[in-house]
């Protein structure tokens, strides 16, 4: 067997094929001019270092690189094709027509796009759709195509300058012209589109996307996520860790008591929505016999076990791919959706390093940034840090107040901030010392404060509610530490089942705004912004804690008391999540305009009845609009790992509100 490879600045491709070997000793590289410097400097050091004749390095471009790697296997045709841009289906096609029947990318750096302006000159704030709408030659006008006739950038975006549009593109041939033209004109094209079509379908004087149907699906990330993760840090074969779950899928498992009550919940909701909605496929599925699974009953997926099965024998292409993205795409486009196989092979997971803020006692909360909404529970830490919690009783009015009002001031700027950073980048002072110091002068001590920030009127309530999220974590003898969770938003997702896969597409789309200045703007390619949070905790600079809290908005909150509890309180793993919990709700949402006013800028103050009726009666007093909760639902529901950094004992914990379960083996 012959191994040839493709080299991106993005990625790296191998090419197999099942001809004999070469006649020569030496490697044969091509391709791009970007990778051209750093490919020569490998090739020599790999004739020094492994004792193997020099490879022969060209230029030519990476398109030009990606056809040679594709006319076959032999000693005239290259090994190693250079790229800046990521291999075309048709490159796949013509090199399997070639004898080139197995191809492998393997990235390796990363090129950057990177749009400059003179320093004293006009303020240009480019989008995609402000670069398409400058340099494509026709346009979509009164639904027919028309010749563009732009001169200037005013003419394209009233708010860019009264300049000539100028543009300096490399040729065709090269990759970062694919990328430009991909990641830039073709991503403009698709804003440009999915504008028309969003007001089309949602009528002009929608205030958010709906909960249901096709319109809040986003390009499933779950599959490709473990596949990443896998990479990173698995040691056994993917098929291997599947293998349970694909049993429990075709033989089934018995139904939980507080899933039962999801799956009543769920089924009502789409009762209620079944003129609007297809949701034939979910009643298959997981209602066949018009009844929602009872608690106890034993619940079989075999649909979801041939996913699964597929997944485990094809890897992640398989789903982004693959057969089961075939079905996925003909079954959203029924539905009224317009993704397209391209948009699913498209998809990439990200890999970020956390950050982490210091409370007190050596005690460090680390979270994932935007767009999921981590960064708030390490803003609330900032706020609380600057007063001693401890001075007053656990459950006092006084620790609720500050605990409230610090979830507020973080919650102004996560309607205001939290998205995408691809496309609104994060402002990491937030997280700052000085800024916590700030945001906590603004609390009066002895009042709830009317409104912290303005805004405009909002829509409905979109970070509460029930949800159907999944919080697991795992650790190892070697101390080896995962905090993992994944969620299909709320009432178990869209309520859209793609035909025979056994699986439910979310609808976390709901959570972007149709404010089109919003840092979380509806956008082609753009990830909503996101709920869901795992966390870890370190104690002196040490891996200390894993822990994660499914509920909405709930999460950070969930965080943050635990963390109060452990650290301030004294409590042990399992007593800081049995506590009480206070959860707020209300204020201003990431969907909404970030300027003007709320229409309940206060919000709700829920606490369960663990909490004190002096103290309720206290935060009343306070201004706080106070309600007992005795489900536990609305409170979350807590895992949590601590590893003993001296003696490496674990210690697990588990929600008494949820059906979770600690175990060690």
């Amino acid at each position: 067997m012959t191994v040839k490879t493709l080299a991106l600045s993005t990625a790296t491709l191998l090419a197999l094929s099942a001809t004999g070997a070469f006649a020569r000793d030496n490697l044969q590289i091509a391709g791009s001019s970007t990778v051209l410097p750093y490919a020569s400097i490998v090739a020599e050091l790999f004739a020094e270092n492994a004792g193997f004749a020099a490879p022969v390095v060209e230029g030519g471009g990476s398109g030009a690189g990606r056809k040679k790697l594709c006319e076959g296997v032999g000693e005239n045709t290259i090994d190693i094709a250079n790229s800046s841009s990521r291999i075309k289906q048709s490159d796949i096609d013509e090199c399997a027509a070639n004898g080139v029947t197995e191809i492998m990318e393997v990235r390796f750096g990363y090129d950057g796009i990177v749009f400059a302006s003179k320093k004293d000159g006009a303020d240009f704030a480019l989008t995609p759709k402000d670069v398409y709408l400058a340099l494509a030659g026709q346009v979509a006008k009164d639904g027919a195509l028309a010749a563009n006739g732009v001169k200037q950038w005013s003419e394209v975006n009233a708010a860019l300058p009264a300049q000539d549009i100028l543009a300096f593109i490399p040729g065709t041939k090269h990759g970062t012209r694919e990328v430009f033209e991909q990641k830039v004109l073709q991503k403009g094209c698709a804003m440009f589109k999915s504008d028309k079509v969003i007001k089309a379908k949602l009528g002009k004087d929608a205030k958010s996307l709906p909960p249901l149907g096709a319109l809040p699906v986003t390009i499933p990330g779950t599959v490709d996520a473990w596949f990443t993760m896998h990479a990173k840090f698995g040691s056994k074969p993917m098929a291997e860790l599947l293998a349970p779950t694909i049993r429990y899928a075709r033989e089934g498992h018995p139904v939980a008591p507080v899933i039962a009550e999801y799956y009543r919940r769920a089924l009502r909701n789409f009762d209620a929505n079944s003129a609007k909605f297809d949701f034939s496929n979910a009643r298959k599925t997981w209602f066949a016999n018009g009844a929602s699974p009872k608690a106890g009953e034993v619940f079989r997926n075999p649909d979801l076990a041939g996913t699964l099965e597929r997944i485990a024998q094809n890897g992640r292409d398989e789903f982004y791919r693959g057969q089961s993205a075939r079905v996925m795409v003909d079954y959203l486009k029924r539905q009224g959706s317009t993704y397209t196989l391209e948009d699913f092979a498209a998809h990439r997971s990200d890999w970020f390093e956390p950050a982490c803020v210091t409370y007190r006692k050596g005690y460090e909360l680390c979270e994932l940034p935007p767009n999921t909404q981590g960064f708030a529970a390490l803003q609330m830490v900032n706020i609380l840090k600057n007063v001693d919690l401890a001075q007053w009783e656990r459950g006092s009015p006084q620790v609720l107040h500050y605990i409230t009002e610090a979830k507020r001031l973080a919650y102004a700027d996560v309607a205001r901030f939290y998205a995408d950073p691809g496309f609104a980048p994060f402002p990491m002072d937030l997280l700052s010392d000085e800024y916590g110091k700030k945001r906590f002068a603004l609390i009066d001590p002895n009042k709830a404060t009317p409104e912290f920030a303005p805004g405009e009127p909002r829509p409905e309530p979109k970070l509460e509610g029930p949800g159907d999220t999944t919080y697991m974590t795992v650790a190892d003898k070697d101390g080896l530490m995962v905090s993992l969770i994944q969620s299909n938003y709320r009432g178990m997702g869209s309520g859209l089942t793609p035909d025979g896969l056994g699986f439910m597409f979310q609808d976390r789309g709901e959570l972007y705004s149709l404010d089109p200045k919003h840092a979380n703007a509806y956008a082609p390619g753009k990830r909503p912004f996101q709920t869901i949070i795992p966390a870890f905790v370190k104690k002196d600079g040490q891996p200390y804690m894993t822990l994660g809290l499914m509920g909405g908005a709930m999460q950070p909150q969930g965080h943050v008391q635990v963390l109060i509890n452990l650290v301030d309180y004294g409590m042990n793993l399992q007593e800081a999540g049995d506590a009480a919990r206070l959860n707020h709700e209300g204020g201003r949402e990431p969907t909404e305009p970030s300027t003007g006013p709320t229409i309940d800028p206060l919000g709700t103050l829920y606490v369960e009845p663990g909490i004190p009726a002096e103290t309720v009666a206290a935060l009343k007093a306070m201004g706080h609009k106070v309600e007992v909760v005795k489900d536990g639902a609305m409170f979350g529901g807590y895992q949590a790992i601590a590893r003993d950094p001296q003696t490496g004992v674990l210690t697990g914990a588990t929600e008494m509100r949820k059906d979770g379960q600690a175990q060690g083996y």
